[in-house]
């Protein structure tokens, strides 16, 4: 019976309902349009249309502000009204609607309307999406399903600058070629996710929920959720952005040309380990693995502080990739154990926003030590933060567990 059983697990893969599949290939073709023209929209915007660097930071910070703030409510409209699937179709819909645009747009302004509507149907659509694999998915493959999603998101992350790149040599740097053929897989990505995934029949009443962000039903989120919340914010404090990686390779004189290869790197590590931590977390206990990754992160910072060449860059790239694998659908995995089953859709919406608002203090800090230390210094301050945040959490693992429970205990 056990050796039935570990083969059961080991194959993990086959036993995903094909909606969870189905999501996971909706991530990766709208990743692929949307990585197709961010990895060239700075570039179309300061060469072609002559705006400043001052205007792009100014765009990309605003679009990523409404995204994390428009997670919040979406997810809590979803909890409201018991529905996930169309809030996740409607901002993938509304994502694929403004792909068009891009190549149409006559100004600057033009884009940036669409880069800002772009990201609110990012808004729209990640709480409610995360809620509803923890909905369709059996508690003994939820780390499974939410490691699947993140590698063929990641994946699409990886192949989207890829086709940039060779369609900018292929139409000799024709912008709006490019953009246009973003627009098919965006398409695609809506598409599928009105044709393929449906919202799954509950089999009993839940509680209906009111009012989801009252003081009442954020306590009623509980104690373990809002802890996975502390921690990944800590975490979040030590993980500034993937840019400061592309800032490394330009410090020790990697050429322009070869700049983007840092991501390459990063995104391969990330897209190869996502699944298995995932499907690993669902048979070990999943801060353990939470620790290991946030090991890893100390690792890749002290080798990037450290390095002063390319086997240096590339190791630490890909040590980054790994704990990024180790860790982002592992977090998303223990919001959906800890939370209950009315309101995850508010706590995947409070946990992206709070853990956003710390990745953009963490960046601000690290951009800062960068300023004043150098490289070394914001790699090494990223981790010292990591360390910290690894000895809090197991020293809350430690006490949870003398008192009966664990931050993975309640996998519902």
């Amino acid at each position: 019976m056990a050796e039935t059983s570990d083969a059961r697990r080991a194959a993990s893969w086959k036993r995903l309902p094909g909606a969870i599949w189905a999501i996971g290939f909706v991530s990766l073709f709208m990743d692929i349009s949307s990585e197709m023209i961010h990895a060239i929209l700075p570039l179309y915007l300061v060469t072609v249309l002559g705006t400043s660097t001052l205007t792009v930071g100014i765009i990309e910070g605003i679009a990523e502000a409404t995204a994390a703030i428009t997670k919040v409510f979406s997810g809590a409209l979803s909890d409201w009204i018991g529905k996930r699937k169309f809030l996740a179709a409607l901002g993938y819909g509304l994502a694929a609607l403004t792909k068009p645009i891009f190549p149409l747009a006559p100004s600057a302004g033009w884009l940036i309307a669409a880069r800002f509507v772009d990201r609110i149907g990012k808004g729209i659509r990640g709480a409610p999406r995360d809620a509803l694999i923890a909905d369709i998915t059996d508690p003994e493959l939820r780390g499974a399903s939410f490691g699947l999603r993140q590698s063929l998101d990641t994946l699409g992350a990886l192949l989207g600058p890829l086709f940039a790149i060779l369609f900018l040599w292929a139409f000799s740097n024709d912008f709006t070629i490019v953009f246009w053929i973003a627009v098919i897989p965006a398409f695609i990505s809506a598409g599928l996710i009105i044709v393929a995934v449906r919202e799954p029949k509950r089999d009993r009443p839940e509680r209906k929920v009111r009012m989801p962000l009252s003081r009442g039903e954020l306590r009623r989120l509980g104690g373990n959720y809002w802890w996975v919340v502390a921690v990944a914010s800590a975490f979040t404090l030590a993980r500034f952005s993937e840019a400061f990686l592309v800032l490394k390779g330009q410090d020790i004189g990697l050429s322009i040309a070869l700049v983007p290869a840092v991501m390459v790197v990063m995104n391969i590590a990330y897209f190869l380990s996502a699944y298995p931590v995932g499907a690993l977390s669902d048979r070990v206990d999943r801060t353990t693995l939470l620790a290991i990754g946030i090991g890893l992160l100390v690792v890749a910072d002290v080798v990037l502080a450290f390095s002063s060449g390319l086997i240096g860059l590339a190791a630490g790239a890909a040590i980054w990739g790994l704990h990024m694998g180790f860790t982002q659908g592992l977090l998303s995995t223990l919001v959906a154990d800890t939370a209950p089953a009315e309101l995850r859709g508010t706590a995947f919406g409070m946990f992206n926003l709070v853990t956003g608002v710390a990745l953009l203090a963490a960046s601000v800090t690290a951009g800062l030590l960068w300023d004043v230390i150098g490289p070394s210094g914001t790699f090494l301050g990223g981790a010292a933060f990591a360390l910290i945040t690894l000895a809090g959490l197991i020293a809350l693992e430690r006490r949870m567990r003398s008192n009966g429970g664990s931050l993975s205990s309640e996998r519902q």
